[in-house]
């Protein structure tokens, strides 16, 4: 089977990572991947947003299968073309992934569908006087959302009326683009976060597995937030008896109810969660893998991928199940010192071979260029160091070993990665 994934990034290489394994994929390309990548796919030049050039890759090489990475295309409707040109596709149709394009639809639909989630307002930029009252008079903190797609960087958590006011006037500006043209304004839900997938094939669902990321930037949960920091799974938080409230409650509802909508869902479907003391609540659908959560479920994961992906394609993951590894996994990030704001690119990586083959190790790259036999970091969030063991506090003293012992001085990692988890432990009688 000749498989082409779409994306650059940790996420994606933990894709090929896992595609390269599979015994049915014979040829596996990646548009436009990067240089961890490029060791498991060939690298096609071609950007995730350039849909009719990646139908016309996707033609051109004969390709059986197509699993797209990132949000965007999907929004674009990649996966319509792809499948209008007659070519599989593992992902959901432009119409699916309102569920994260928008929202204000995922809020209107959650309502009609009974799942639990925040109260919330929606107000369009010609209604933005009635939002600043609703501020005025709301309780606080607030949480203020731009309703489309803006680079992680659309959601404000508003302690204050003031710092939620101007959360709107960033939105209603334009400083978002048309995602800011209209914003959810919706109660702040006290909790822990936790992280869900589920494979999808429109009607059958798998549960894929869960996890728990770190957003912000420094140790402690401080500094701004980020793509993500770190990750891992399973998350402890989510046991059986919750998890099986988040299937019945909030995950076969959506799928039952896109189906009956006309609009049946495809491919993984990412539930946010807060875990609040009246049971889970929805905070946000993803319509693809997280990234970094990707790079701590998939390896996990002993069910051949490329096998699941296909039959979330064809619409038979009846036909299917699950098989996990017995491990725990828990992934860092390391960035660029400076991210998630401006900083240098083409800093040299050094020590990356000195780790390979290692033993339930994986280095994931998300930003990382090959030039004259040197490795550079040419992104913000730039290596996913991924250790694996028989517990969580094994899996995480691996993965900080590693890093240790790679040499990029412009670099900067999260040190407390997994230790409120394994403090929660300690903690229990």
């Amino acid at each position: 089977m000749r498989v082409l994934v779409v994306g650059s990034g940790g996420r994606e290489h933990a894709l090929c990572w896992s595609l390269a394994a599979s015994p049915l994929v014979t040829e596996l390309l990646c548009a436009p991947g990067n240089a961890g990548i490029a060791d498991q796919a060939e690298c096609v030049p071609v950007r995730a947003e350039e849909v009719e050039a990646l139908v016309s890759l996707a033609r051109e090489r004969r390709i059986d299968l197509v699993l797209v990475g990132p949000e965007q295309p999907l929004v674009l409707g990649l996966v319509d073309r792809l499948r209008a040109a007659g070519i599989r596709a593992f992902g959901p149709t432009a119409a699916a992934a309102r569920l994260e394009a928008s929202k204000a639809f995922t809020k209107v639909f959650c309502a009609r569908r009974g799942i639990p989630t925040a109260d919330s307002r929606i107000f369009r930029r010609s209604e933005a006087e009635a939002a600043r009252k609703h501020v005025r008079t709301a309780p606080v903190p607030l949480v203020v959302k731009a309703d489309g797609l803006a680079a992680g960087k659309g959601v404000i958590v508003a302690e204050t009326v003031d710092r939620a006011l101007a959360a709107l006037d960033d939105a209603f500006s334009g400083r978002f683009g048309r995602a800011g043209e209209t914003v959810v304004i919706e109660e702040f839900l006290e909790g822990e976060e936790a992280s869900f997938f589920a494979l999808c094939d429109g009607e059958r669902i798998l549960d894929l597995g869960t996890a728990q990321d770190h957003k912000r930037a420094f140790d402690g949960d401080r500094g701004p937030n980020t793509g993500g920091m770190g990750a891992y799974s399973p998350a402890p938080v989510l046991d059986e008896a919750t998890l099986a409230r988040v299937m019945a409650e909030i995950v076969e509802p959506t799928v039952r109810g896109m189906a009956e909508e006309g609009t049946p869902f495809r491919g993984i479907l990412y539930a946010g969660l807060m875990l609040t003391a009246d049971g889970p609540k929805l905070l946000e659908y993803n319509v693809r893998f997280g990234d970094p959560e990707a790079q701590v479920v998939l390896p996990r994961l002993a069910t051949d991928f490329a096998e699941l992906a296909l039959a979330t394609a064809e619409g038979r993951l009846g036909e299917t199940k699950l098989a996990w590894r017995p491990l725990h996994a828990l992934t860092v990030v390391m960035a660029s010192r400076g991210y998630p704001g401006d900083y240098p690119k083409g800093t040299e990586i050094r020590g990356l071979e000195t780790l390979a083959g290692e033993e339930n190790l994986i280095i994931f790259h998300a930003g990382t260029r090959r030039e004259a036999g040197r490795l550079l970091a040419v992104g913000g969030r730039v290596l996913d160091v991924t250790g694996l063991g028989a517990s969580l506090e094994e899996a995480r003293a691996r993965a900080y070993a590693a890093i240790d012992r790679i040499d990029w001085p412009e670099g900067f990692c999260r040190r407390d990665i997994g230790l409120r988890a394994l403090l929660r432990d300690e903690a229990r009688p």
